[in-house]
């Protein structure tokens, strides 16, 4: 190391938080957005309205009784039951063991398909946050790949600052932009730095897995299934008898499983429904912890009787589901749920200010032309820090503007994002890149502002969707600011310019 340690570490985390800043950026903002799934979820179905409560028993047999007339020939069924932040019945059903799905949103009170608009929702973030909308092992993949060597930027940046506290307490913006920009960075990586390396971290547990299969491919021969029965996950798959059978009452197998729970119960499963030894699993919510885990108890769907309960986790499966557990912050209440959203917007701060300082300290000077790398890397930060916020805004318009009634209604709002998404990335390549900031923040404020005025016009102003409507308009003040901000500066540069260029003429 002819530079030193520190200079080597300090060359990592520039290279390493450049090569995966776009895709980590994104993955930040969506996975933040996904702290409120369940409330973007329901402004995305404006159709449905939420009870005080509900009769979990007679949804379930609502949803099975659908589930009879609609899958009959499944392997196995799955009906979720409705709650406060669903207020629907999900009736899902495998077709294939290698995981084909069916699934349709039924009425509580009647069982019939809801007329809600197709969509999915929060879901569409959550699937983005760690798949980004790809195939699913090839998006995996790659937010793995770039969250390891996030981790590594995190890890080589802690050690290049060595005043990082120092200067966590300390901002120059008027010196110059790159010191100003490097003390933003500094503030925004430094706030929230153990949530940061938590985040991180934890994310790359939950898909280890996948990412090192080896321990386990070893032990259990490829079973899967086996590997989670034994870590005290899920009750065992029962083989089907080929044997047809009436199955007993589903309102007393349920009734006796909430007896032994005090736990909400989240869904029912039926595992090959309609055979002699078909089983009926009755999963609950989540007990408090960090642990993300859901008590089961299994019966035989013809007798009755109880054939499995999940025990207490193995200690290595605690751990693990506790890692995947503090990721995803199911045990969070209001005020920690606001916390972790804080810290994530952070995250994303952080990204996106050590993105535009990479530019700023390597801008090149006077009339210069810029090198076609640096060209580009500003073009993909302009389209990925405000692109995908733009994107996103485009997303809840299209849920709002598409026609209910159209085919594949789910494809145009993902296409709608995609699409608008790739307008936003290209045009910093056909305008000036000092202009293209302002212009591209303008654009993401006029749209978050379009969202509740849309939202109005459309269905009508609704309490229950005020934390939503404030949230798109906080936005839209925040791109408007900073569009602001980026007006003044070019106004004043370009007043210093002329102001030199007079001097010098005279």
């Amino acid at each position: 190391m002819k530079q030193g340690f520190r200079q080597s570490m300090a060359w990592l985390h520039t290279w390493a938080g450049l090569v995966t800043g776009w895709v980590m950026f994104a993955v930040f903002v969506t996975g933040t957005a996904t702290y409120y799934k369940s409330d973007i979820s329901l402004w995305m179905r404006p159709e449905l309205r939420a009870q005080a409560e509900y009769d979990v028993v007679r949804a379930t047999e609502l949803g099975v009784a659908y589930l009879k007339v609609h899958a009959p020939k499944a392997m196995a069924w799955y009906v979720g039951v409705p709650q406060t932040d669903k207020p629907y019945i999900g009736a899902y059903w495998m077709v294939t063991p290698d995981g084909e799905f069916g699934k349709a949103l039924l009425d509580p009170d009647t069982g019939a398909p809801t007329e809600a608009r197709a969509t999915q929702g929060g879901d569409f973030f959550y699937r983005f946050h760690f798949e980004l909308q790809m195939l699913p092992a090839l998006g995996r993949w790659i937010v793995g790949i770039c969250a390891m060597v996030l981790l590594v930027a995190l890890i080589s940046g802690i050690v290049t600052h060595r005043r990082i506290f120092a200067d966590f307490f300390t901002f120059r913006r008027s010196k110059s932009a790159q010191r100003g920009w490097l003390d933003a960075h500094n503030v925004t990586g430094v706030l929230a730095l153990p949530f940061h390396l938590m985040i991180t971290y934890t994310g790359i547990v939950s898909l280890a897995l996948m990412y090192m299969p080896w321990g386990m491919v070893s032990a259990y021969k490829g079973d899967e299934l086996r590997f989670y029965v034994e870590s005290g996950q899920m009750p065992a798959w029962r083989a089907a008898e080929g044997k047809l059978a009436e199955p007993a009452p589903l309102g007393p197998l349920i009734r006796r499983a909430q007896a032994e729970v005090s736990e909400p119960l989240e869904m029912v499963s039926i595992n090959n429904p309609g055979d002699a030894n078909a089983t009926v699993v009755a999963v609950f919510e989540e007990p408090h912890g960090l642990a993300h885990r859901h008590p089961q108890i299994a019966f035989h769907a013809v007798t009755g009787e109880v054939v499995e309960r999940t025990g207490p986790l193995k200690p290595a499966a605690h751990a693990y589901t506790s890692f995947v557990g503090l990721h995803e912050a199911h045990f969070a209440g209001p005020a920690l749920r606001i916390l972790f959203f804080l810290s994530g917007l952070m995250g994303c701060a952080a990204i996106a200010t050590g993105l535009v300082l990479w530019t700023v300290a390597r801008a090149p000077k006077g009339v210069v032309r810029p090198a076609a790398g640096w060209r580009l890397v500003h073009a993909l930060n302009i389209g990925t820090i405000l692109g995908l916020p733009i994107g996103m805004a485009a997303l809840f318009l299209a849920n709002r503007l598409v026609p209910v009634e159209w085919a594949a209604r789910e494809s145009w709002e993902g296409g709608v994002f995609f699409g608008i998404w790739l307008l936003a990335a290209l045009m910093p390549l056909a305008r000036p890149h000092r202009r293209a900031w302002g212009e591209m923040s303008y654009a993401a404020a006029l749209l978050f502002l379009a969202v509740p005025l849309v939202d109005w016009v459309q269905m009508g102003w609704r309490a229950d969707f005020l934390g939503f409507d404030a949230a798109m308009v906080a936005l839209a003040l925040v791109f408007l600011f900073g569009a602001r901000k980026l007006g003044r500066h070019e106004g004043a540069r370009r007043e210093s310019a002329r102001t030199t260029g007079d001097f010098v003429r005279a």
